[in-house]
């Protein structure tokens, strides 16, 4: 395969074949047992997020706006986690540290799209919380499925939209022969110190899209739940306090395990430079892993929603050994 080459400030500039992507610093030697966490944490990923969606599915008891945003956020983590498997692996279990130009575009795109749609997942499912503390008797009325679905497509569209051009903005630069990136995937935070071109219009998109995205949203979820709390202090009794809190306290689990690793790996990028490189790689595999593998645990604690899906479960299992 070859590059398209030309010259950029007395350089060569031209589009790389492909990229060449790293593991974990200082452990090159010791892939095959790295790949061991790695492969257990795809496990239970996939394990996890997907019984959530098979018993949403079949169980029409869980047949509720609630679940369906539950539903949501385990089909965006999937979303995630497959989108890093394929190189992820590779470079663990087959020592394939090569991913095409467009390969590279591509997986950032989809991983970068899915995480908005995580935080996005996240927004609706605190307004969710927030009717149903807040107007418990219309709860059913004013979340029905068609507005559920429409606060899907609604935030899948904003995501893609969102993304779409950083791949064209990225082919569109010199890399005047840098094409190596510091992890096993591709990130566009690290994709876009490569180029020897003019980044501010990515710098400005990326900023926009953070900000339009995982800051509002955070900004929101903070405002519900100021607004839950104060609802949830005008109940009279403290039983009843403590039962609406209770309902919340998994999506604030999961809102927590998502943005703190994010945060800190954006401090990181910003302020840590001078930090050693195994730092950046772990927090971006804590960005990345960490609430995927977290969420169905949280999905898990006894609290009402999980203790349906438990019971759920429980129902389910006698009638596939039946046959049924």
């Amino acid at each position: 395969m070859k590059s398209h080459h030309d010259v950029f400030n007395g350089s060569i500039a031209f589009t790389p074949a492909t990229f060449t992507l790293v593991g974990i610093p200082g452990l090159e030697t010791e892939h095959i047992w790295v790949s061991i966490p790695f492969c257990l944490m795809y496990i239970i990923i996939f394990v996890g997020n997907g019984i959530i969606l098979h018993i949403i599915q079949i169980d029409p008891a869980l047949h509720q706006p609630m679940y369906f945003f539950l539903s949501m956020l385990a089909f965006v983590e999937l979303g995630v986690s497959a989108s890093t498997m394929s190189t992820v692996l590779g470079i663990f279990l087959c020592g394939i540290y090569d991913i095409s130009f467009g390969g590279c575009l591509l997986q950032m795109f989809s991983m970068h799209s899915f995480t908005i749609m995580e935080s996005g997942v996240l927004l609706a499912m605190s307004v969710d919380r927030f009717v149903a503390i807040y107007s418990p008797l219309r709860y059913t009325t004013i979340l029905t499925i068609p507005r559920i679905i429409g606060m899907g497509a609604t935030i899948a569209f904003r995501s893609v939209v969102l993304m779409f051009p950083l791949p064209f903005l990225l082919k569109g630069l010199p890399f005047c022969g840098h094409n190596a990136l510091t992890h096993s995937y591709c990130l566009h935070s690290d994709l876009i110190k490569l180029p020897c071109g003019d980044t501010r219009p990515n710098n400005i998109l990326g900023l926009f899209i953070i900000t339009s995205t995982f800051g509002l949203d955070s900004l929101f979820i903070v405002v519900s739940y100021v607004l839950i709390l104060h609802t949830v202090l005008g109940i009279a009794s403290g039983t009843g306090q403590w039962r609406a809190l209770n309902t919340c306290v998994s999506h604030i689990c999961a809102v927590i395990v998502y943005y703190v690793p994010m945060i800190s790996l954006s401090l990181l990028h910003r302020f840590g430079q001078h930090l050693p490189p195994l730092l950046h790689t772990v927090l971006a595999n804590a960005y990345l892993f960490f609430p995927p593998v977290v969420s169905p645990i949280v999905y898990s604690m006894k609290t009402k929603e999980t203790k349906e899906i438990r019971n759920s479960i429980a129902r389910t299992l006698p009638r596939k050994r039946r046959g049924v």
